[in-house]
């Protein structure tokens, strides 16, 4: 149970940070956030990432092997990454309406591949 726990963690965590580094280019849309400063732009992603951080490592502590969890230091990483990039490619389609490309079905075969490779 606690890969499961741990899993849900990083893709909660990565819908946090992806709105943390990418919001802030949808929000410039709207002519009130234009005028922010960019420090008030990084404090807003910050203040964002901190909620990211507060998922991730817990994420990290109840999935490690090394503390009761089943997986490796390796494996929780290219878990990590292939959330990330779910999670963008969901983020990019759905917040900014970019169309899914061949080359990006591809890039998520060979994601996929990765992970199984990992666990082998």
């Amino acid at each position: 149970m606690q890969g499961v726990y741990s899993i849900l963690l990083l893709f909660f965590a990565n819908i946090m940070m992806i709105t943390a580094w990418y919001a802030h280019l949808k929000l410039a849309e709207y002519s009130w956030f234009q005028k922010w400063p960019l420090i008030a732009v990084i404090a807003f992603s910050w203040g964002i990432a901190f909620f990211e951080y507060c998922l991730q490592v817990p994420a990290n502590k109840i999935g490690f092997e090394g503390n009761g969890g089943p997986f490796n230091i390796m494996q929780l990483k290219v878990l990590q990454e292939v959330i990330t990039l779910v999670v963008f490619v969901l983020f990019s389609i759905f917040v900014f309406h970019m169309q899914l490309k061949w080359n990006y079905v591809v890039a998520a075969i060979f994601l996929i591949l990765a992970v199984y490779f990992v666990f082998k």
